[in-house]
């Protein structure tokens, strides 16, 4: 549980020696050969935070904001959630041995994120209105003196996601002797994209990694919450905020998408782009990934869905190295994986029945 491990690895690039540590990081990069095939590119690779101690890749940013917390004195941590990011702050919180309330927006969220935030001792409120909604409630609770914000608004919440990307980039080049040339991730408040492109631009300025090295930083969004997809689609700087969002990607579900002025520069900066994927296209690349092991909630897959899109068009060329982001594990949206898998099949209790049917 020390800081040779995981995402304290980097404690010099961090605020600190170590924070309040489950441990979380040292997620695996897969190697997908049929997708790759499939998909037609020279290299794919995933990297699959959900295989952190939550299930997602907020426990990175949780590692050092509740260490940020406990350094400033703060008695209660507050998020707004779609899911994730309540479990972790509760996991972590609970580790710090600190209060922790999350609001959420009502039947907007997978039961089994719920469940974890509940378990580990978080105050639940269900917000009647969108995530955006419960995103400017606490930010104004924070603003009141009522608690410490660990939504990724928080700049620390970003320095233990920019692990992420030294940990592509450490593995990669140990397998491939090159960097990737492109990271393809999910977009919903923008957090990751923000904090990879920040971690890249530190490497950069220590002169650890050359500025034509920094891989194209490539986002996704589902069709029904694409505000960044249609800022950067338009060549804006701003974001216009969607009030009205829906996907079944619950972890992207998101109209505001609050780091978007730090990710469009980080994707126009890096050469990389946007796009946007349907549901129908989330659940295939869901099925895709799942057939070569890899259990991802949806909005995982719209990485893969997003890549899929992109060589179909050209964008992506076959001679690419790439990386996938999956951001959430399989189990997070147990209904989701029960909607894109198939249904059991009922059998009498019989040996021979059972060949009968096994053999039709």
């Amino acid at each position: 549980d020390g800081p040779e491990r995981g995402v304290w690895r980097y404690r010099e690039a961090l605020p600190f020696d170590l924070g309040v540590t489950l441990p979380e990081g040292d997620t695996p990069l897969h190697r997908v050969p049929r997708i790759e095939e499939s998909v037609g590119v020279d290299a794919l690779r995933i990297k699959h935070e959900g295989m952190n101690p939550t299930g997602s890749f907020k426990d990175r940013g949780m590692t050092v904001g509740v260490r940020v917390a406990k350094e400033l004195g703060v008695g209660a941590l507050a998020c707004a959630s779609t899911g994730n990011t309540s479990a972790a702050l509760a996991a972590y919180g609970g580790r710090g041995g600190m209060q922790t309330l999350v609001l959420l927006p009502a039947g907007k969220v997978a039961a089994g994120k719920i469940a974890q935030a509940s378990l580990h001792g978080a105050r639940i409120l269900e917000v009647d209105g969108n995530f955006d909604a419960c995103l400017d409630i606490v930010q104004e609770l924070a603003a009141r003196g009522e608690a410490y914000l660990l939504n990724s608004l928080n700049p620390f919440r970003l320095e233990g996601q920019k692990t992420i990307g030294f940990e592509i980039l450490e593995e990669f080049y140990a397998d491939y002797g090159a960097f990737p040339d492109r990271i393809v991730l999910p977009v919903g408040n923008a957090g990751n994209t923000s904090a990879l492109y920040k971690g890249f631009r530190e490497l950069v300025q220590s002169g650890a990694l050359d500025v034509d090295e920094v891989p194209k930083l490539t986002g996704v969004q589902a069709e029904g919450a694409a505000p960044m997809v249609e800022a950067i689609e338009e060549g804006n700087d701003e974001v216009r905020r969607w009030e009205k969002v829906e996907t079944r990607a619950t972890a992207i579900r998101i109209g505001n998408p609050v780091n978007a002025p730090k990710a469009i520069p980080g994707i126009r900066n890096t050469g990389g782009t946007a796009v946007a994927v349907s549901d129908a296209e989330i659940t295939a690349a869901q099925r895709h990934l799942a057939s070569e092991g890899v259990g991802v909630e949806p909005a995982s897959a719209a990485s893969l869905a997003g890549l899929k899109k992109l060589r179909r068009s050209g964008v992506v060329d076959d001679d690419e190295r790439v990386v996938c982001l999956t951001t959430g594990h399989l189990l997070k949206d147990p209904d989701a994986a029960y909607e894109a898998g198939g249904d059991p099949e009922p059998v009498p209790n019989d040996v021979d029945s059972i060949l009968d049917l096994l053999h039709d």
